[in-house]
């Protein structure tokens, strides 16, 4: 059964806000304790994003992560490392998911292709203002 959520209101750069598909989770890296957080579903990324401050909250020390990760895009000019989270998203089993930690305070937790949109099959309903998440039957 697939757990409905609505679009959130998220402040842009000007000081507008705009509706958008932000999905409530926990984080845990390795056994540490698990960080709420809100990451946004974007179809057009190609990989999960996770911003520094995050990381810090989550115990993760950036010199211990050795695997660079190259980003494009907006995020081209941004350093980044490869990190293993625990994600869990409503009610389902925590699925692991594989970000490019990067430096940059000023970009939101991005949910990607590789991998939430592996692990996750998403309907969104944007005229609703809602969408739906449930595992993705492999």
């Amino acid at each position: 059964m697939p757990a409905r959520f609505p679009y959130l209101p998220a402040a842009s750069d000007r000081g507008d806000s705009a509706l958008m598909p932000l999905v409530p989770l926990s984080l845990r890296f390795k056994d540490g304790d698990p960080v709420g957080a809100h990451g946004l579903l974007d179809s057009g990324a190609t990989v999960n994003v996770l911003p520094y401050g995050l990381g810090l909250q989550l115990g993760v020390v950036w010199e211990a992560q050795t695997t660079r990760v190259i980003l494009t895009g907006n995020l081209a000019a941004q350093e980044a490392r490869a990190l293993l989270l625990k994600v869990r998203v409503a009610d389902f089993v925590p699925v692991p998911l594989v970000f490019a930690w990067t430096r940059n305070e000023n970009v939101p937790l991005l949910l990607g292709q590789v991998n939430f949109f592996e692990e996750f099959d998403i309907c969104f309903r944007r005229a609703q203002r809602q969408f739906e998440i449930e595992p993705a039957r492999k």
